[in-house]
């Protein structure tokens, strides 16, 4: 997996996520955490995209169907 360039992150009410991106063409979410580091996941599918960034608790959502999927990887940006 390699990082995908300039993806655009929105802004996302979370106590541990502070922006969401997504990539269409790569499948690619990144994940800025307000700790301050930033990963990609691959391969993420479009409609995982969207229950993240809809989801009541964006964090819970994203540890449970997205974390800890074994079929994602992911890479540290920063």
């Amino acid at each position: 997996m390699k990082v995908i360039e300039k993806i655009k992150a929105t802004k996302v009410d979370s106590s541990n996520i502070s922006k969401v991106g997504y990539d269409k063409e790569s499948q690619t979410l990144e994940i800025h955490f307000k700790a301050g580091t930033i990963y990609q996941y691959h391969p993420v599918p479009e409609s995982i995209h969207l229950a993240l960034i809809s989801a009541d608790s964006i964090g819970g959502y994203f540890y449970k169907n997205i974390r800890n999927d074994k079929s994602i990887e992911y890479i540290q940006v920063s």
